[in-house]
């Protein structure tokens, strides 16, 4: 069932590795971790960062930007509305105080052997969807198989090994996997989002529509506004209420989700109390827009950092290789020598952000210094490819381009090493323009970005690419046409980003794999469509041990940074809300970051708030 060559060498690798065996369950159990034990046992209570007795009530207003006009999440048509995965159940659900682990939610148990060849779930009976009926193993079956055929490209590749799906007892469902070499599998198939069949019998689940979906999770649909707002009640007799994994969770009794075209609006709205909470994510926001207001001052607005040990997500201007002119990883090399990440973060960002330097940063999972230093299975792996990498990846630490931050003068001598580079991949100079040394075509393309917040970014990066004589025109459109590109791939140049997991696996394939260059809608991005990256990244879907997954995913990482498929943007290691004082906070914030869906509203002190907004 591989949609890529399953290659001899990796099956090799594999199958001479000394710790190849895996832990199954030992018979059914109530969870089960990719690596290692669970953290919670089967009569634990609750996870350790929530408040069991947090009180249910309130109400929330929370931002979205752009705007929607569908309430079907899966598939790439159309524009799905905020929240809409809070109405829907999964087989099992994971902690955010482990790496990866997966408990029981709709099943009762899940049962693996120690090759980890299937996964069987024995589904609980006493769940209901929001109609009063019974959720059964057809729903289950329905939903893998209309997610597969009618879903979005990502169910393709995450379940791609699955190879049978059947019914095995009155309450039983098995997926069977071959002889598929995919540990993680087990686990991310409890993460498929269970449907109900008699709902969408007479429904096609692969188009848009505004019609309000059936589901059986702890919130429901209350109100539509297309395009403006989203409204979701808590469902009272939620059949998972007092589930361990759900004690303390999901306290607000309704949430509902307002839509701004501009983030600049959102935070006026947030000032002004129309908004309840939300992350920050622009520094410069976080640095000015807050701290003088009446709400802030007043200490009725809130500002709050959150620490976390998070994989940073890859984030940075990406080059579409479907585009000849960036197939030359010179010229991409010197591309990213005009971009000034020091004086950016001088100028733009407050000095806020550390800069990327590994699809993996913030994690054991990244490469770091020479890979003859690396030693072990990293670089045992990489030296099989040695006469199909970068020549880099075997000899240098890898370092994104840096400046003095000082402007003009400091990015100077990164332009004067980008003109070198570009004169040798043959675009030169003419008449002030670069053109292309044989056909004099010029070296101009356009950046698409989605959100007015990247266009202070892009148009410095723009102004540095001019003085080498590069035309680089910045584009602005709405979130419905950036949707609509990027999902086709019509683009030269995007801002993206891509969110990494302490454990990366099956979701490395839709990232970076042949397989997902030419699939609309997929996660590549870039147009990677390279054998190597293609065996790396099986490398890590099929790593036996956690140490073994750190080695496998440093070598795609180095494989990956030192093939100069982005210009590396920055991270933070904090999250950053800013909300107003009437929630109550566990004590904990686990590793994962702060869990909004463990916060509740203090009765007291939405009083206090409400009246102070009334007053103003």
């Amino acid at each position: 069932m591989r949609g890529t060559k399953y290659l001899t060498f990796v099956a090799g690798l594999i199958l001479a590795s000394p710790t190849l065996a895996l832990a199954g369950t030992d018979g059914p159990a109530h969870g089960m971790a990719m690596h290692g034990e669970v953290k919670y046992g089967p009569a634990f209570a609750h996870f350790d960062y929530v408040d069991p007795g947090a009180p249910k009530g309130g109400e929330d207003v929370r931002r979205a930007i752009g705007t929607f006009d569908s309430l079907n999440p899966f598939i790439i048509q159309g524009n799905p509305a905020a929240g809409i995965g809070l109405i829907y159940d999964t087989l099992t659900t994971s902690s955010a105080d482990e790496a990866f682990t997966q408990y029981c939610l709709l099943c009762t148990t899940m049962e693996i052997p120690d090759n980890r060849s299937w996964v069987e779930y024995e589904l609980r009976d006493d769940v209901v969807w929001h109609d009063g009926k019974p959720v059964t193993p057809a729903d289950v079956i329905f939903s893998f198989n209309a997610l597969r055929e009618k879903g979005a490209p990502f169910y393709r590749f995450y379940y791609r090994d699955v190879t049978k799906v059947e019914q095995t007892g009155p309450n039983k469902v098995k997926f069977s996997f071959g002889d598929a070499q995919n540990p993680e599998l087990p686990l991310i198939i409890g993460q498929l989002p269970i449907l109900p069949a008699h709902y969408w019998k007479s429904r096609d689940i692969g188009k848009t529509t505004l019609d309000v979906p059936l589901g059986s999770g702890p919130y429901r649909i209350s109100d539509v506004k297309v395009g403006r707002s989203l409204t979701l009640e808590r469902v009272p007799e939620y059949w998972g209420r007092n589930h361990p994994v759900n004690i303390g969770r999901n306290n607000i009794d309704t949430l509902r989700f307002e839509y701004f075209r501009d983030p600049g609006v959102s935070r006026i709205a947030l000032i002004s109390g129309d908004l309840d909470r939300m992350r920050e994510n622009s520094s410069k926001a976080w640095a000015t827009e807050y701290t003088g207001t009446k709400p802030f001052l007043d200490g009725k607005l809130i500002m709050g950092e959150f620490p976390h040990q998070r994989t940073a997500p890859i984030q940075g201007f990406v080059f579409n290789l479907r585009r000849p002119l960036f197939a030359d990883r010179d010229v991409r090399a010197a591309l990213s020598l005009a971009f000034d990440f020091e004086w950016s973060n001088k100028n733009l960002f407050y000095d806020a952000y550390t800069r990327t330097d590994s699809f993996f940063d913030n994690s054991e999972l990244g490469s770091r210094g020479l890979l003859a230093e690396a030693g072990s299975e990293e670089q045992e792996i990489l030296e099989r490819f040695r006469d199909k990498l970068p020549a880099e990846v075997f000899t240098k630490s890898y370092a994104p381009p840096a400046t003095d931050g000082s402007g003009v003068r400091g990015v100077r001598s990164n332009l004067h090493k980008a003109a070198k580079l570009l004169d040798t991949a043959g675009w030169v100079i003419r008449d002030g323009k670069r053109v292309n040394a044989e056909t004099g075509v010029p070296f101009q393309f356009e950046i698409l970005l989605g959100s007015q917040t990247f266009e202070r970014v892009a148009l410095p990066f723009a102004r540095n690419l001019d003085k080498l004589g590069i035309e680089a025109k910045v584009r602005l459109v709405d979130a419905s046409q950036y949707r609509e590109r990027t999902d086709n791939f019509d683009y030269d140049m995007i801002s993206g980003i891509w969110g990494q997991s302490e454990s990366p696996g099956n979701e490395q394939l839709e990232f970076w794999s042949s397989a997902s260059s030419d699939r609309n809608g997929s996660r590549n991005l870039i147009g990677i469509a390279d054998p190597v990256i293609d065996e790396l990244i099986e490398l890590v879907v099929t790593a036996p041990n956690r140490e073994s997954l750190v080695q496998r995913t440093r070598a795609l990482d180095r494989a990956l940074i030192w093939g100069n498929y982005v210009i590396p943007h920055w991270h933070i290691t904090t999250d950053r809300l800013v909300y107003w004082d009437r929630y109550g906070i566990p004590e904990i914030v686990p590793r994962g970051g702060v869990q909004l869906d463990t916060w509740w509203i203090e009765p007291d002190k939405d009083a206090a708030i409400h009246a102070y907004r009334g007053n103003r």
